[in-house]
């Protein structure tokens, strides 16, 4: 079992804890593309996600593959998500 996940946060996480919770959703979805397409490294490279006013910022160790940043793209875009593909990347 991976217990090393990334820090999730959110722009008024506190009085909106349902940005928390998309976070987590957005998490699995990504999580489960990656596993789908063997990408075993996928989970080790994340720092953090941070929600932004409707913003993914996707926080990396190391630079992304655009396999990995079309994960986060398509799992924000989806209905568990914002439904927007507003998503950065930083490294």
């Amino acid at each position: 079992m991976f217990l090393d996940h990334p820090r999730m946060s959110a722009t008024n996480g506190h009085t909106e804890p349902d940005r928390i919770e998309r976070l987590d959703r957005v998490y699995g979805y990504a999580m489960a593309l990656a596993d789908a397409d063997g990408d075993a490294d996928f989970v080790d490279k994340l720092t953090q996600i941070h929600d932004h006013k409707g913003t993914l910022i996707v926080l990396w160790h190391e630079p992304p593959t655009e396999a990995e940043k079309d994960y986060w793209t398509r799992a924000w875009a989806s209905r568990v998500g914002d439904g927007t593909s507003a998503v950065e990347h930083e490294f």
